[in-house]
């Protein structure tokens, strides 16, 4: 197979110090590089970066697209309080295995925290008899 991974996951948005406060300070990732049009951050091992697009708008899309950040579920509750008490907003309530919160960073961008794998959600999948899902 030649794509082995997933590279970076860039998030265009409209200002720069709000989200590296958000993605630092709230979220926790490391910041490892800065300039005046973007930022290079990093969750765990995976590259995530922030770039100035004039383009962006702060209309959220209604479909289900997002990105989730995985998380310790000791830590899990934590820091789902702590991004509620920062008053960030929610936009799915959770309904499959395992805690997930569902929220917008600034510019709207759909993202999730949870902390289970695939692993575990095959588990479920198969406990739980989804009908239509046909499992390789």
């Amino acid at each position: 197979m030649m794509i082995n991974g997933i590279n970076h996951i860039t998030f265009a948005v409209s200002d720069l110090e709000k989200s590296v406060e958000f993605y630092v300070d709230l979220l926790e990732l490391r910041l490892v590089g800065k300039w005046d049009k973007g930022a290079y951050l990093l969750a765990g091992n995976q590259w995530v970066a922030l770039n100035v697009d004039d383009a962006v708008t702060l209309e959220t899309k209604s479909d289900y697209t997002h990105i989730s950040f995985n998380v310790l579920s000791t830590d899990f509750k934590k820091m789902k309080d702590k991004l509620e008490s920062a008053g960030v907003k929610s936009f799915k309530e959770n309904s499959s295995e395992g805690d997930s919160f569902y929220f917008l960073d600034p510019d709207g961008h759909k993202l999730e925290l949870h902390y289970n794998n695939l692993e575990d959600r095959l588990k479920w999948v198969r406990e739980n008899g989804w009908l239509t899902f046909e499992l390789y």
